[in-house]
């Protein structure tokens, strides 16, 4: 067994902090897991989901936005990054003012079941 501790076929090792220049935490606290990203309406330029001087890793994100809104933790698996490094980049792409970050409705704002259902019935009896 050499003393390498990773495979040769894997290419060049990036550390995560690498990707993030060092930082731990995103600019924005709106980040947790269950938050809705989507991304901004884009010009020609960027047809194909990329911007001028976006690193590969916020390209990525970048295009996997584009798709629909997808939340911080399907974004994070998508890909195959770890949640953390996530949510920085997507701080930048924010701050960039490529994305935009959507709350899900809270429960306490859902309208109530009984008001539904008398809708369903009312609707039904016509």
């Amino acid at each position: 067994m050499s003393g390498q501790w990773y495979d040769e076929d894997a290419g060049p090792l990036v550390r995560l902090y690498a990707l993030t220049r060092g930082r731990a935490r995103p600019t924005s606290a709106e980040f947790d897991l269950i938050a809705l990203v989507v991304a901004e309406p884009y010009g020609e330029e960027e047809v194909y989901g990329t911007a001028p001087g976006l690193a590969p890793e916020h390209a990525a994100l970048l295009v996997l936005c584009r798709r629909g809104p997808l939340s911080v933790a399907e974004l994070a698996a998508e890909s195959d990054l770890p949640v953390g490094v996530v949510r920085v980049l997507l701080g930048d792409l924010l701050d960039a003012g490529l994305i935009r970050v959507r709350r899900p409705i809270p429960v306490s704002q859902l309208p109530d079941e009984r008001l539904l259902r008398e809708v369903i019935n009312g609707l039904r009896a016509l």
